[in-house]
């Protein structure tokens, strides 16, 4: 007769624990399985069932078993490796801080925590640490432009003036046009989503014309006024401007913040304005669209619907830019609120003229 095998006795809290590294999403495949183990031997299996079970060898199991009673839940993580790793001192901190700042990997345009962590003989966990505490991000990268306009500063007060101040009676609207919108078509249908699988579309396409979208973002509800067309012209900008008219009450005045477009100073659009003397306009500074809050409204259409968005047709592409400022308007529209005041982005500003000369 076999020898009858004694559970290994596991304690609740330890137990617990254990079936919480099973159950958790995020555990390592290495501890589950350690896990597994141990929970199997606490319910009285042999270590041969156990090692059959779990596709190993009753060394595994026995070494484990071992382990756990040692020292318990902790006796299951891997052992510390050979060696001691290298202590970082104020100086070494230092020196990987110059290097990141100061120099480039021959390896690449930039660091990586592997490649850092070669060059400074340091594990990369200790390279992570040396970052974050210092706030460093060397995979990413934002792009800049500073304006050279002339009149930067007065345009920058204008316009912080109407976004945090608005006038009485009055509305502000910020004005621009996303021009040559591309109707694409996928060569092919693409496949779905399904669990386990991401939607998946072919990376070729297919150009079925453009279109324009003229749009104006009242500041104080957040809702849009649009027009889509199918040139960019001044000719298409005044019929917009007398959209913007219908639209609004007539007896408020309209502050409109737009870019610095050949478009929006013709002598016809100037002749229109002289006729409609509550449109005032206020031009933001040159290579300074981020001073516009539609931007941020097309980044939105973007993201949420063009990006994504297959047309087989220009109409198509032109129903779906309406659709989705009828959806904006009912559902998502919120007043714009501006947050950092005039002086703090004319000292910004000047700090990146310093560092870039």
């Amino acid at each position: 007769m076999p020898k009858k095998t004694s559970p290994l006795v596991v304690s609740d809290a330890d137990k617990a624990e254990l079936l919480r590294w099973l159950r958790g999403g995020n555990t390592p495949q290495k501890l589950a399985f350690r896990a597994q183990i141990v929970l199997q031997l606490a319910e009285g299996r042999s270590v041969t069932d156990v090692a059959e079970a779990n596709n190993t060898s009753r060394k595994t199991v026995h070494d484990w078993k071992a382990r756990f009673g040692a020292d318990g839940v902790a006796g299951l993580q891997d052992l510390p490796r050979p060696g001691r790793p290298t202590v970082m001192t104020d100086q070494i901190v230092q020196e990987v801080l110059r290097k990141t700042v100061e120099e480039r990997p021959h390896e690449s345009t930039h660091w990586s925590v592997r490649l850092m962590a070669k060059y400074a003989g340091l594990t990369t966990w200790q390279v992570r640490q040396i970052w974050d505490g210092a706030n460093l991000r060397p995979h990413r990268i934002k792009t800049f432009k500073i304006s050279n306009d002339p009149r930067f500063a007065e345009k920058v007060v204008d316009i912080v003036g109407l976004y945090m101040n608005p006038p009485d009676n009055a509305l502000v609207l910020s004005v621009d046009e996303k021009t040559q919108i591309q109707a694409l078509d996928r060569t092919q249908p693409g496949l779905p989503l399904r669990p386990g699988q991401i939607e998946r579309r072919t990376h070729d396409y297919k150009r079925h014309g453009t279109a324009s979208l003229y749009a104006a973002l009242n500041l104080a509800s957040g809702k849009v006024i649009a027009a889509v067309t199918d040139q960019h012209r001044a000719v298409e900008f005044m019929k917009f401007l007398r959209k913007i008219d219908r639209s609004t009450p007539a007896k408020l005045d309209l502050h409109l913040i737009l870019d610095n477009s050949s478009t929006h100073k013709t002598a016809e659009v100037q002749e229109w304005l002289a006729q409609h003397p509550r449109f005032k306009l206020h031009f933001t500074p040159t290579s300074a669209s981020w001073m516009n809050a539609v931007e941020g409204w097309f980044s939105q259409l973007e993201r949420r619907s063009l990006e994504r968005g297959v047309f087989s047709s220009v109409q198509d592409l032109k129903e779906e830019l309406l659709r989705f400022v009828g959806v904006h308007n009912q559902h998502l529209a919120k007043p714009f609120k501006w947050t950092k005041s005039a002086e703090t982005i004319l000292k910004a500003v000047d700090r990146a003229k310093m560092i870039v000369t």
